[in-house]
């Protein structure tokens, strides 16, 4: 069921004069002339009922935008959250998040362009910069197929020699016969930022936020009725983008999802000398390491002054619910891991954490998003970026989610 529930953006999308453009399934199509008889949107200043066009499960990135989309097709929109806002619970809270080009995948780096643009665009309209191009180191080892595939979608001339390298990145370390690549479009996403942005333009356009309301019951229907701990809503269509907490709203309709989340420790490691690792440092990715086969990245000092954020891509299987409450004492693998790749490719850090946090992915088996229709309710969407991937395509997605 998970991986029929998968929509392969690859298979959906067109390169046309302009930048990318979706070429939405047919499904998506029929909801939309469907959406075309729903109401317009209450006045401002009028009472809020509990009926809408449609209601959004899930107030992260994925599940903001979706809701910004419905509302500038002028749906009435409900934006559901669990927690009360802003909140580190889940996996779109932070300062920072690398975007990027250099991707594997063919078809993701070719939605990057267009999701620029987009960001671009949330930018304009905020009047606040949620974006820093700061440029983005690929390392690795010749023949490495994650290396390969962004040397590919990236082009021959994305390859550094090592006097680039070390003008551009004079605090990385490579070895011997490793191989750099330049994506001089990657940065880092402001994520909080970026977050309370779209948020707020979803506001601005008339929908509604609440926040600290559980859902407790779903009931599907023609109109669907969804019971939280605070209140009772109804409405023709029901997004879910609840992230980790997917699985728990989606059983009680028939659905379990191959799905692991997974507890990821955010590490941000101090400069020996300050200034070292500073805002104009590029972001970084290895990849096709021995002891990291998950790949390691790294982001300038933005959150804390002279630290710098270096994680594992991967991490440890969790229960959402159970998140922070890691025993006194208990072995943390991934920050060993680091501690050694800290000590030999950026010895200008401490190789101890100065700071150690927590957040939240979601994988799925493949690593690639899920977006579709409930298999039973086509009312119903479910959607999910895998990988903590959400942070380069949310406004893309969220387009499709609305659609």
């Amino acid at each position: 069921m998970g991986h029929k529930l998968h929509w392969r953006e690859k298979k959906t999308v067109s390169l046309r004069s302009g930048g990318l453009c979706p070429v939405p399934p047919p499904w998506l199509c029929s909801q939309l002339q469907e959406d075309r008889m729903g109401t317009d949107m209450a006045a401002p200043g009028q009472p809020r009922c509990t009926s809408y066009d449609a209601i959004v499960i899930g107030a992260g990135i994925q599940g903001s935008f979706a809701a910004y989309h419905l509302a500038q097709r002028r749906r009435n929109t409900l934006l559901l959250e669990q927690f009360f806002l802003p909140h580190s619970r889940g996996s779109s809270h932070g300062q920072s998040r690398i975007t990027r080009s250099a991707y594997p995948q063919e078809h993701y780096a070719h939605m990057m362009p267009h999701s620029f643009h987009l960001w671009q665009q949330l930018e304009d309209e905020a009047g606040i910069p949620l974006y820093r191009r700061t440029g983005l180191v690929v390392l690795g080892l010749p023949g490495d197929p994650k290396l390969e595939g962004c040397r590919r979608s990236m082009g021959p001339d994305a390859v550094l020699d090592a006097v680039t390298l070390a003008q551009r990145f004079p605090g990385l370390r490579p070895r011997p016969g490793e191989v750099a690549l330049w994506d001089r479009s990657g940065g880092v996403l402001l994520a909080d930022r970026a977050l309370r942005a779209v948020q707020d333009a979803f506001c601005r356009r008339g929908g509604t936020v609440r926040d600290g309301e559980k859902v407790l019951r779903i009931d599907p229907g023609a109109v669907i009725t969804v019971t939280t701990t605070a209140g009772l809503y109804r409405a023709p269509r029901l997004i879910i983008a609840a992230g980790a907490w997917t699985n728990a709203v989606v059983a009680p309709l028939g659905l379990r999802l191959p799905l692991q989340p997974l507890r990821i420790d955010v590490c941000y490691w101090r400069e020996k000398e300050p200034g070292s690792g500073g805002a104009v440092t590029p972001c970084f990715m290895a990849t096709g390491l021995p002891y990291a086969p998950h790949g390691i990245y790294g982001l300038p000092a933005l959150e804390y002054p002279g630290l710098v954020k270096v994680c594992y891509h991967h991490g440890s299987p969790t229960d959402p619910e159970e998140r922070d409450r890691i025993p006194s004492g208990s072995p943390r693998p991934h920050v060993s891991l680091l501690s050694n790749f800290i000590s030999s490719y950026l010895p200008g850090l401490e190789p101890q954490p100065a700071v150690l946090e927590s957040c939240l992915y979601t994988n799925t088996p493949d690593g690639d998003f899920i977006l579709d229709q409930h298999p039973k309710y086509s009312n119903i969407i479910i959607g999910l970026a895998s990988q903590a991937m959400g942070s380069n395509w949310p406004q893309w997605w969220g387009s499709c989610y609305a659609s």
